[in-house]
């Protein structure tokens, strides 16, 4: 059996990281600060983003810790007796002054049972000061900070309109880790015009970084996106299931066994997809891959030197 795993996976699962660090049942409670964007407000954003990518966040209008209670409630239907994550999800949750971000991440510690802080962020949003106020709260609580790469190489990354450089990410990481910060990085399969191989070495370049997590997305087309507009006139390809499939397992064979899984396929909302349609069938999705890999006859990390 593949050791970083309680249910047979053959890849680090987030379960088995959770138990092992708090030995209980953990999840995350999704939370908006009602944050903006700087690649946005410079005029761009990213082309797949759609103007409120917050759906599964609480209502920003809501204060903090009645958005927590809001959300944690949905989710103790299923785990009556977990400890939570505050996780603090839409928008570039480093983009704002200090003392509002003080104010916010140091409110929801308060609540019972809050193990911890996940952020979500940008590389190229967290000014020296943020950097070193994580540190401070890396030793109150732990903290996960999530930073979106999409992709390596340079082309896609200018296509996609992502507005920083692999310098900058590179850069970012560096500085979380010195620091001692659980670090999770984002990445999509399937962007316009890669290719299999292009997406196996984005997973390589990381093997080389000091992560922790991993967040594997499939690109998803949805409304009100310019990438929607750019994909009803080029109907550039998109990967199949089984093509995607393909490219999660072979990049599970080339990823150290020790970087966990944090999430291995997309979860967009039904009503704004516009393709692929197979993306609203996560089971399905999650359950070929443990099939396909146990065909294989692989675990994460086979095919390393």
């Amino acid at each position: 059996m593949f050791f970083y795993t309680l249910d047979n996976k053959r890849y680090h699962t987030l379960n088995y990281f959770y138990k092992r660090k708090f030995g209980e049942k953990v999840f995350k409670v999704s939370l908006n600060q009602g944050l903006g964007c700087p690649n946005k407000i410079r005029g761009q954003g990213c082309i797949f983003c759609a103007h409120d990518s917050a759906d599964f966040a609480g209502n920003p209008k809501d204060d903090l810790e009645k958005q927590f209670e809001s959300v944690k409630s949905l989710m103790e239907k299923k785990w009556p007796l977990a400890k939570y994550i505050a996780y603090f999800q839409a928008g570039t949750n480093t983009f704002a002054p200090l003392p509002l971000l003080k104010k916010n991440f140091e409110s929801v510690l308060k609540i019972p049972n809050v193990v911890g802080i996940s952020i979500a962020t940008r590389s190229d949003a967290i000014s020296s000061d943020v950097y070193d106020y994580l540190s401070e709260l890396n030793q109150k609580t732990f903290l996960q900070v999530e930073i979106g790469l999409q992709s390596m190489h340079e082309g896609t990354t200018q296509f996609i309109k992502r507005g920083h450089t692999l310098e900058n990410f590179e850069e970012c990481i560096k500085e979380l880790k010195k620091r001692g910060i659980y670090t999770v990085v984002h990445i999509i399969n399937g962007l316009p015009y890669e290719t299999k191989e292009d997406m196996i070495e984005t997973v390589k370049y990381l093997n080389h970084l000091d992560i922790d997590g991993i967040k594997i997305h499939m690109l998803s087309v949805v409304k009100d996106t310019e990438l929607a507009q750019i994909y009803e006139k080029e109907k550039f390809p998109l990967l199949s299931k089984e093509e995607y499939i393909d490219v999660v397992v072979e990049q599970l064979c080339y990823l150290k066994p020790e970087i966990c899984i944090h999430r291995i396929t997309g979860d967009p909302v039904a009503s704004d997809l516009i393709a692929p349609q197979w993306l609203t069938k996560k089971f399905v999705v999650l359950n070929d891959i443990d099939k396909e890999m146990v065909k294989r006859n692989v675990t994460q990390g086979c095919k390393l030197p």
